[in-house]
């Protein structure tokens, strides 16, 4: 049996909760999967570039609701919320096109306050830098010293694979600052995937976030 696990999946109902949230059964639970997996897709295409932290879905049999976070609101909503509109009318045309029924759309954009300690807009930093020609080893010690600048974080690790630095060969290369406590399963870790599109082929970037222990606060309040 393997030993790795994914980090975000592996707290579900201790930590974390589902980003996906509604209820069915038989045909219509097949129609809800296939509609969100395809839905989740297009959004990913759609905002790539707007340092979005997560994507999650609440729907029932007449609405659904897509909750986009993001460190730069601004990027998505656009001026006088036309960005936010087109989103939107973007959805409602995907759905159509897919045949995958057209509910009531509710389009919610928040803000997400501190962005070095969100895995995937970390993730999404050191893909930005690679896809600038930037030398990756540059990338990653500028990416790990601004993560670990914020308070909330208490160690992270990230990894590269792939035609590093214009090899002919690939590889792995990964940096790590701080403590990454994978074991434990009250330590509250984010995990996220990416890809830069380079000219070799595709580099994967992997990153993990430790923020602490969850019940770190009420194990000092037992101990007092």
């Amino acid at each position: 049996m393997s030993k790795i696990v994914h980090p975000y999946a592996y707290r579900l109902g201790i930590l974390r909760g589902w980003r996906h949230r509604w209820f069915a059964s038989g045909p219509k639970y097949q129609e809800y999967l296939k509609a969100d997996i395809l839905l989740r897709e297009f959004l990913q295409r759609q905002t790539r570039g707007m340092y979005i932290g997560g994507i999650e879905m609440e729907r029932n049999d007449k609405t659904l609701h897509v909750i986009v976070k993001t460190s730069r609101p601004g990027m998505i909503i656009g001026r006088s919320g036309e960005g936010s509109v087109k989103l939107k009318n973007s959805i409602v045309a995907f759905l159509q096109n897919k045949k995958l029924g057209v509910p009531e759309i509710k389009l919610d954009i928040e803000e997400i306050r501190s962005p070095e300690s969100n895995a995937a807009i970390v993730a999404y930093m050191v893909v930005e830098g690679l896809e600038k020609r930037m030398p990756f080893r540059r990338v990653l010690k500028q990416t790990i010293e601004k993560v670990m600048a914020n308070r909330d974080v208490k160690g992270v690790r990230i990894s590269l694979g792939g035609m590093l630095g214009g090899g002919s060969m690939s590889r792995t290369e990964e940096l790590k600052k701080g403590r990454v406590p994978l074991q434990t399963l009250r330590s509250d870790i984010d995990f996220a995937r990416e890809r830069a599109n380079m000219p070799l082929g595709v580099i994967g970037v992997k990153v993990w976030i430790y923020r602490g222990e969850v019940f770190a606060a009420d194990a000092k309040e037992n101990k007092k």
